[in-house]
């Protein structure tokens, strides 16, 4: 039996990219996307109050598990506490796409960069990697960084600047810290233009998420 998996997006940027991942590291699976855009402009007009959006999120993973889904991902780290809160009114399993990135940042490195170009992106990340670093009793210092300039061309429509602004910007950071950590998953596609010795200070959410959905998937009879 096919297994089923929804995605629940907050931007279409992110569908074909998690759709083409999970085809290539699940294998043969149903996808399912929910898209909904207007959360993170009203993030940014509300200071990040995800309050907000939990019951509309809500709503989206019961949808998700009414359509027969086997596991649920959250692919925008910017919500990524709404897991937690949801999956207790769920029975499918909720996969947080930053969760394992966090987890691997925290085992392997002392000194973390954290890079977004949006705030709203920036707090949520930090505020899981401590959370991880306490669980784990772990003492980590954390470097962050929010490459504003880089957002605000990427609207405009200019992709060439956001990505000559954001490549200077985390060169800068890893040679201050350990491992670097991008808050959001489009910012890979900047640190697939450097070189194979750059590349492996960088880590990012996407793998490492759809790893973890594979695993539960696998749980699953």
């Amino acid at each position: 039996m096919k297994k089923k998996l929804a995605i629940i997006h907050t931007t279409p940027v992110t569908v074909e990219t998690l759709k083409d991942l999970a085809n290539k590291m699940i294998g043969d699976c149903e996808i399912i996307n929910i898209v909904d855009d207007s959360i993170l402009p009203q993030l940014s007009n509300n200071g990040g109050n995800v309050q907000e959006i939990a019951e509309r999120w809500e709503i989206y993973a019961k949808v998700a598990q009414e359509q027969g889904a086997d596991c649920i991902l959250n692919a925008c780290s910017s919500i990524g506490e709404l897991v937690s809160l949801t999956q207790p009114k769920v029975t499918t399993p909720i996969v947080r796409i930053d969760d394992a990135m966090a987890e691997y940042a925290i085992n392997t490195a002392a000194k973390i960069g954290v890079a977004a170009t949006l705030e709203t992106t920036l707090k949520p990340t930090l505020d899981l990697l401590k959370q991880k670093a306490t669980e784990k009793q772990k003492d980590v210092e954390f470097e962050p960084i929010l490459v504003a300039s880089a957002y605000q061309k990427l609207m405009a429509g200019d992709k060439e600047g956001h990505d000559s602004d954001l490549a200077v910007a985390l060169r800068q950071l890893a040679k201050t810290v350990d491992i670097v950590v991008l808050a959001q998953a489009s910012m890979a596609r900047v640190v697939s233009t450097f070189t194979a010795d750059e590349q492996r200070q960088f880590v990012t959410s996407p793998e490492l998420g759809m790893e973890a959905v594979k695993n539960t998937l696998q749980t699953i009879k």
